[in-house]
């Protein structure tokens, strides 16, 4: 793994990433500390990957009719800033500087709404089933150039930051991975990966 980022940056967008503007975003609370990567799993439908179905659900353009799975979301207004492909490609569909719409309800270092003060990234995935190579150097990559202009220091999974009501990324999701690389450079993970044996 690189130790140095290897993304770019243009006023809250990374430039390597394809940018695909999402209305669903809105702006930070004016104190916001921008210290959180919240990582999450989602595919569309679930389970079928390289499609298009995550990026119409976050731009507002899924067709609720097109598979039974989407009624169960219909009306669902959602974004994330990032999106990994399992190629390892990226998407960008809201500004670091503002806040996309992929926590809901949640608690993380005693803070509520973590939407507020996080930045959200997708793994084309779905809970159990693991991820690929592309992904983890990708994720990680990413990590570290947010970093590079976010107060950054914490990682956790959707799983963590909402118990009981998401379980994304899942047990499929190799947290040692990325503790191996982060950790050492005082990212702080959550203790739950350590008992569940991914470190």
């Amino acid at each position: 793994m690189p130790t140095e980022p290897l993304f770019h940056w243009c006023s809250g967008w990374i430039t390597e990433a394809r940018r695909v503007d999402s209305p669903n975003f809105g702006p930070r609370p004016a104190q916001a500390l921008i210290d959180l990567v919240v990582v999450h799993s989602i595919s569309l439908p679930p389970g079928v990957y390289g499609g298009d179905g995550v990026e119409l659900l976050f731009t507002n353009r899924l067709d609720w009719d097109a598979h039974p799975y989407f009624q169960s979301i219909r009306g669902l207004e959602v974004s994330a800033h990032f999106f990994v492909r399992r190629d390892g490609h990226l998407l960008q569909f809201v500004s670091t500087h503002d806040r996309a719409w992929h926590a809901g309800v949640s608690e993380w270092r005693g803070r509520a709404q973590c939407n507020d003060d996080s930045i959200g990234i997708e793994l084309e995935g779905i809970e159990g089933d693991t991820f690929t190579d592309a992904q983890y150097q990708c994720l990680i990559e990413l990590c570290q150039t947010l970093r590079s202009a976010h107060p950054i220091r914490f990682v956790a999974g959707h799983e963590h930051i909402a118990p009981g009501r998401k379980q994304d990324p899942g047990p499929g999701f190799d947290w040692t991975r990325v503790h191996a690389v982060l950790h050492p450079c005082d990212w702080c993970f959550p203790q739950s990966t350590f008992l569940s044996g991914n470190t």
